[in-house]
């Protein structure tokens, strides 16, 4: 399991919470609405739920990233859960997730938690990694780890006929889904690796410092002709959007 650097996440990385504005709208929290925020991180968008008068809920797997959130929000309700085996104590008229579930390789688990804790017509609206979602940079850690690159990997990528067809065999109705390029620029020289340290953890684990740092050098020279431009890195981001109510 990784540990998650709460603060570098939201110095660095507070595009991945920022972007998900406007799936809030999507949303369309109502007052008094019971909402579960699945993958909260450090809450900024459980409070922009909040604003609209619901009464939401975050999880989390991190701790790092709770004690951040409860931080932020202290009149908030921030809980420690595992997004593909949680239950909460009353079912919610929604469950809203963004930038969480591609960490979740038990999808199948993660749908059938988010069925168990939604209300028959709730609603469920996420977005996550999709299909092709930073391909470069998988491309890369094959090159750099080979073969043991996929079996470190913590992802799952799926594409809207898979993620729609997990939906429906668990009950779930689905209303919209879409897969679409979502290219996003970094902060500073240093951004790549910045990313790198954040978000492929798992890749370094039981490698020494020395081997790691090496090779995280090895990655970015490998991704810098194709991503790195007057100042700016790139990250070839594709995201999977979905709006599913359940229906029994």
């Amino acid at each position: 399991m990784s540990t998650w650097d709460a603060a570098r996440y939201q110095d660095r990385h507070s595009f991945v919470w920022r972007f998900g504005a406007n799936l809030v709208e999507l949303l369309h929290p109502q007052a008094g609405e019971r909402i579960l925020d699945l993958g909260c991180g450090t809450g900024q968008l459980t409070a922009e739920i909040a604003r609209s008068g619901a009464a939401p809920t975050g999880l989390d797997s991190s701790s790092e990233m709770l004690a951040e959130a409860r931080k932020n929000y202290p009149d908030l309700e921030f809980v420690l859960g595992d997004a593909a085996d949680f239950s909460l104590p009353d079912r919610c008229d929604a469950v809203f997730s963004n930038a969480a579930l591609h960490w979740v390789k038990n999808a199948e688990g993660a749908v059938q938690s988010i069925r168990r804790a939604l209300h028959p017509g709730g609603r469920f609206v996420a977005e996550l990694g999709g299909k092709g979602n930073i391909a470069s940079i998988q491309a890369a850690l094959r090159v750099v780890l080979g073969p043991d690159a996929d079996a470190r990997s913590p992802w799952y990528y799926p594409s809207v006929s898979q993620y729609a067809a997990l939906l429906d065999r668990n009950g779930f109705e689905v209303r919209e889904a879409s897969l679409f390029d979502r290219p996003t620029q970094l902060q500073g020289e240093d951004g790549m690796e910045n990313w790198l340290r954040m978000f492929t953890q798992n890749f370094w684990r039981d490698l020494s410092p020395e081997r790691t740092a090496d090779a995280l050098r090895q990655l970015v020279d490998h991704l810098r002709p194709a991503h790195y431009s007057n100042g700016t890195w790139t990250v070839d981001y594709r995201r999977l959007r979905v709006v599913a109510v359940r229906t029994s």
